[in-house]
């Protein structure tokens, strides 16, 4: 047969269904207490002890605070601090080693965070610095130069001087030499006139004859 709960389980249990609307806990008893902050966030259990005015709570809460911070941090960081306390006999609350742990971690985030920028703005400035520089100096007038290939070059260098030897002297501008002298050639007996009519004779001119004078 199922036992009927009594009135204490039934406040308690009204407790934990609306423990999110919990504050001020005033003299409830631990055993109580710790029944229905145990089911607490760690926000929720934070805001009843900021809440309840005149009363330590760490009774209550501190065992449930060492389970968040297990939770948080790991058991390995939870048994380091332990060791620690012993060693130095000193004890302090769940929450302000909770606290403290987590203020560490944030400083060192951010920390990480300032090294990885700062990273970056060193490689991003030698990256800039490895740029092409735009150079306005003039050059000399008195120096010849050429346009080729969309750039210019002094004709006076020994090695422009050899390339535009052998360029002169490339298969492919002898052919194309030959090529053009063969074109004018053809271009000039095309305007030179026929043989027949260069053999016609020329028309003559009608000569008149000068008058007679009569004495």
């Amino acid at each position: 047969m199922r036992k009927v709960p009594s009135l204490v389980d039934l406040c308690v249990q009204v407790a934990i269904d609306n423990v999110r609307y919990l504050g001020d806990v005033g003299e409830t008893e631990n055993h109580l207490l710790e029944r229905v902050l145990f089911h607490c966030t760690l926000d929720q259990l934070r805001h009843v002890e900021d809440s309840t005015k005149g009363r330590d709570l760490s009774p209550v809460s501190d065992k449930i605070w060492k389970k968040f911070y297990e939770s948080q941090f790991g058991k390995d960081s939870m048994n380091t601090v332990i060791q620690r306390m012993k060693q130095k006999k000193v004890t302090f609350k769940w929450r302000k080693l909770y606290e403290a742990k987590l203020e560490e971690r944030e400083k060192m985030t951010e920390d990480s965070l300032a090294r990885i920028k700062q990273h970056y703005e060193q490689e991003r400035a030698k990256k800039m610095s490895r740029q092409v520089q735009v150079c306005n100096k003039v050059p000399p007038s008195s120096s010849k130069r050429y346009f080729l290939g969309g750039s210019l070059y002094d004709t006076k260098s020994p090695l422009m001087k050899k390339a535009r030897r052998e360029f002169v002297n490339s298969r492919e501008v002898k052919n194309l030499a030959c090529m053009k002298r063969d074109s004018v050639i053809k271009n000039n007996s095309a305007q030179l006139p026929s043989s027949s009519s260069s053999s016609s004779p020329a028309p003559s001119k009608f000569i008149k004859p000068p008058p007679r004078r009569f004495h």
